[in-house]
């Protein structure tokens, strides 16, 4: 491949990864600031987080079948416009049934951009994909750490709105760079449908998707929930905008630690194998977030520590699950689904234990999750694998 493509291919993937990075850690905040707008109740802001990952789930599994047969200029093209049209729509939504309608569509195109660049790198770089791909999520975590202190200085006189319709605005110069540019050809990983059915005879894979469905239960709800229930504490009195002020540094040092984690297990892995990292930071991330639970009034900037332990449970848990299966394509497709069940149907257990018993009783129910998360970790063994036992 020329290096004309390649380079206009990083273009095309730092851009992606920048945005989806900045927006997954920013729902919780824009989602508090829709709340005030357009009157949000908590059981509603969990049928949004539901909504966005159903949209994500299904652009996960389905955009990957047509990358393959349409090729990748085209699907990228694709997630753009639909990525576009969702952000746009939700920041000009009038009520609530809009912001969810268009709220689902942003889901869908940020799935899609999502399967679209990560079939960029073997494309462009078939030799360097290992160091493209840590760049990649390098800059995904720069994304998490400066969108939160942007939208902070946003929101001092703006509305949330002109950040869903700027990003909207800026997809539509990606869309022009990607048809006025030389762009690598290449295919996503297949899906083969049939693939699914020794995995789900896999105990081992079984307990994979379990563990993969409470730990992205456990990081949705905390990324979503946890400003609306820093904002319900006293905190000695601080008014709301210092609140809001803290919440964004929060979630920004969540991040810094989040990006230091995934540096450091990537080179952790060659002497520790997938399931004592899996065991070790499940129980550190239980054990942080309940300590800052019972401190969050006197110590809330312990909650960003859980990014630590965060960081490495859903890539170390897919490479678990790949190296169990011949068809990683198939593997991935049901990663994804067990993914978006767990964030999914968190969202929406969330935002009506929130509504019922208020934000500390709903933002509680992650420390439910990353119990359940770590006893899974005792039963995932590798070596127990039947697909591996058959090879």
């Amino acid at each position: 491949m020329s290096r004309g493509k390649s380079i206009h291919a990083l273009v095309i993937l730092m851009f992606t990864q920048f945005i989806s990075g900045g927006v997954t850690n920013t729902k919780g905040i824009v989602l508090d600031q829709v709340e005030q707008d357009l009157g949000l109740d908590m059981g509603q802001f969990g049928l949004v987080v539901f909504i966005f990952q159903l949209g994500f789930t299904l652009a996960s599994v389905l955009i990957g079948y047509y990358t393959d047969k349409k090729g990748l200029r085209i699907m990228t093209i694709v997630g753009s416009i639909i990525m576009g049209l969702g952000f746009l729509g939700t920041g000009l939504a009038p009520n609530i049934t809009f912001f969810l309608g268009f709220y689902m569509i942003v889901g869908f195109g940020l799935g899609s951009l999502g399967v679209a660049s990560n079939a960029i790198v073997p494309a462009a770089y078939p030799d360097r994909q290992n160091k493209m791909f840590n760049l990649a999520m390098g800059v995904y975590g720069l994304g998490m750490v400066v969108f939160p202190q942007f939208l902070n200085y946003l929101f001092q006189f703006a509305s949330w709105r002109y950040f869903y319709i700027g990003i909207a605005a800026s997809l539509v110069a990606v869309i022009i760079y990607i048809t006025s540019v030389h762009f690598p050809s290449g295919k996503a990983e297949k899906i083969d449908l049939k693939a699914f059915i020794p995995m789900l005879k896999d105990a081992q894979f079984v307990f994979l998707m379990f563990f993969l469905i409470f730990e992205v239960s456990a990081e949705v709800s905390f990324m979503n929930f946890f400003p609306s229930y820093l904002k319900s504490l006293d905190l000695g009195g601080l008014s709301t905008e210092a609140k809001e002020d803290m919440v964004a540094t929060i979630l920004s040092l969540f991040s810094v630690f989040f990006m230091a984690g995934r540096l450091a297990i990537a080179y952790l892995t060659n002497w520790i194998n997938e399931r004592i990292i899996l065991i070790t930071f499940s129980a550190g991330s239980l054990l942080m977030v309940g300590i800052s639970f019972l401190f969050a009034n006197d110590f809330p900037y312990l909650f960003s520590g859980a990014g630590l332990f965060f960081s490495t449970l859903f890539p170390t848990a897919t490479a678990f699950g790949t190296q169990l299966s011949k068809n990683g394509g198939s593997a991935l497709g049901l990663i994804y689904i067990a993914s978006g069940i767990g964030g999914g149907i968190a969202g929406y257990i969330v935002g009506l234990a929130s509504e019922m018993f208020g934000q500390a009783g709903g933002f509680s129910i992650v420390l439910i999750f990353l119990l359940l998360m770590l006893i899974t970790t005792f039963f995932m063994n590798s070596k127990k694998s039947s697909q591996l036992k058959e090879t």
